[in-house]
């Protein structure tokens, strides 16, 4: 086991990746290897002063102490949306990419098999976890969420470099197994309503966050419900799965509006309870019927 050495950690997640083919994961991971690319050769952090792990749906950099972090965000921040935006654009509903990131700082050791190890690495890995950073993802427009640990916000972030404006990053607490953490999230809160309890670090990274209405980039439309067909031998009739109070209302004479509740109904018979029928009548049966109609009972004083 080597000795413990200081790192910047940064993390990207590809949102809802488990609901994808594996025709698409496999394409949705080039893609991330080359936003992860292009974000860090802006940002001027060449090959030589990184490694990588793969984590199936993320991957992590593990990058030299020495390289600039003020660049890095500021890479994050502008780079990362600029490629997601003209990669969704060109990409199937199925294919687009949404993505999670953290960027924290602290020790790793690497074991004798290659591993690494680290509480600032765990701790780093719970925030990309975390219930509250998926909340946010789904809150963006920009098709991209990032959230930074303390030590990097009070060693960087709050100093308001250029890129890298500290009043767009707000202090959060995220539950973990491991207890509550500070991080700064960029961009707006979600709202307090919002699932942000406690999630372990070893969930699906595809699932989706509670209350998430479909149709994200990447989400494939619901299954339709079939609907219960008429029993047999019952024409004009529907069964309770259609709503008819949704429907609209059939139009009256020559296209007019119809005045009212309108009781639409197809073949069949109808038979009314009560046996009341008052005004004018034009042969009941099959005919017309003008002026008052009471189903049922009459509630004034005329009854019948």
């Amino acid at each position: 086991m080597t000795h413990p050495v200081s790192r910047t950690i940064l993390l990207l997640d590809i949102e809802r990746f488990s609901d994808r083919d594996d025709v698409e994961q496999a394409y949705l991971r080039r893609m991330l290897y080359d936003v992860t690319d292009r974000a860090l050769e802006t940002a001027g952090i060449d090959e030589t002063l990184r490694t990588r792990a793969d984590r199936g749906d993320s991957v992590m950099e593990l990058i030299d102490a020495n390289a600039p972090v003020t660049a890095l965000l500021r890479a994050l921040l502008t780079e990362v949306p600029v490629q997601l935006r003209a990669l969704n654009r060109m990409a199937s509903r199925s294919a687009q990419m949404r993505l999670r990131g953290v960027v924290a700082g602290g020790y790793v050791t690497v074991d004798d098999l290659d591993g690494w190890v680290g509480s600032d690495l765990n701790h780093a890995c719970r925030l990309l976890d975390a219930a509250l950073l998926r909340a946010a993802l789904r809150e963006r427009p920009d098709d991209f969420a990032l959230c930074v640990s303390d030590s990097v916000y009070q060693g960087v972030v709050r100093h308001d470099h250029p890129g890298v404006p500290a009043a767009d990053f707000h202090q959060v607490t995220v539950g973990t197994k491991n207890g509550p953490l500070t991080a700064w999230l960029h961009g707006p809160v979600p709202p307090a309503g919002e699932d942000h309890g406690e999630r372990g670090a070893t969930e699906d990274h595809g699932e989706r966050g509670a209350g998430e209405a479909p149709g994200g980039s990447g989400d494939r439309p619901a299954p339709a419900t079939p609907a219960t067909p008429a029993a047999p031998g019952t024409p004009g009739t529907t069964r309770d799965t259609e709503d008819t109070r949704n429907r609209p209302a059939p139009a009256a004479h020559r296209g007019a509006p119809a005045p009212g509740p309108v009781l639409d109904v197809n073949g069949g018979s109808v038979s009314f309870g009560g046996g009341y029928v008052a005004g004018d009548q034009h042969g009941v049966s099959g005919g017309r019927v003008t002026g008052d109609v009471v189903m049922g009972s009459k509630t004034d004083g005329d009854r019948s």
